[in-house]
């Protein structure tokens, strides 16, 4: 960067990989809490997050959990792992695709969304990200680490993200406050 040029980037880089990222983001608090990352993004890996977040705080009684529309946030093993919290027998839950809770995506999003359980997911709106708060904060995640930034591997962006979590949640966090009215 120079005084009165544009900022410019190289384009020839090295990539390392990726990593996948669960986010939970406090919404009394604005603070980040318990994030999972790893090489996948699957059915087990979201399970796995979500019983771990739950088991972070074994005093709490009621969890209410927003999440976006993606498929294995409404997956069999979920439901199963709620049917069994809540003491649902297994065979209840009917087939996967075919019959009962299981049958199909609408039906499991239903189960998972019964205000009688302990745990109770909310979806956001299909293409309605920016209500997420995670989202948002994911926003700055990307202004104020990822944009300009350079890892050399996996492990120095896994510690560059989480140091940044820290950071975040010492200085900057603060309840979202909603200012959209709903008018235009």
């Amino acid at each position: 960067m120079q005084p009165g040029h544009v900022l410019r980037r190289e384009f020839e880089y090295i990539r390392h990989g990726t990593l996948s990222w669960f986010i939970n983001f406090d919404v009394v608090t604005g603070h980040v809490i318990e994030p999972s990352w790893g090489p996948t993004r699957t059915e087990e890996d979201a399970l796995v997050h979500l019983q771990r977040l739950i088991a972070s705080d074994p005093q709490a009684t009621k969890w209410h959990v927003i999440l976006d529309n993606l498929n294995i946030h409404q997956s069999e093993s979920l439901v199963r792992w709620v049917a069994e919290r809540e003491g649902i027998a297994a065979e209840t839950l009917g087939i996967k695709g075919k019959s009962g809770i299981l049958q199909s995506m609408e039906s499991r999003t239903a189960f998972l969304h019964d205000p009688a359980h302990q745990v109770v997911f909310y979806y956001t709106p299909k293409h309605a990200s920016w209500m997420n708060q995670v989202e948002i904060w994911l926003s700055i995640l990307v202004r104020k680490l990822l944009k300009r930034g350079n890892f050399l591997s996996l492990d120095d962006l896994r510690d560059q993200i989480l140091a940044f979590i820290a950071y975040y949640n010492c200085t900057m966090a603060k309840p979202i406050k909603w200012t959209y009215t709903g008018l235009i």
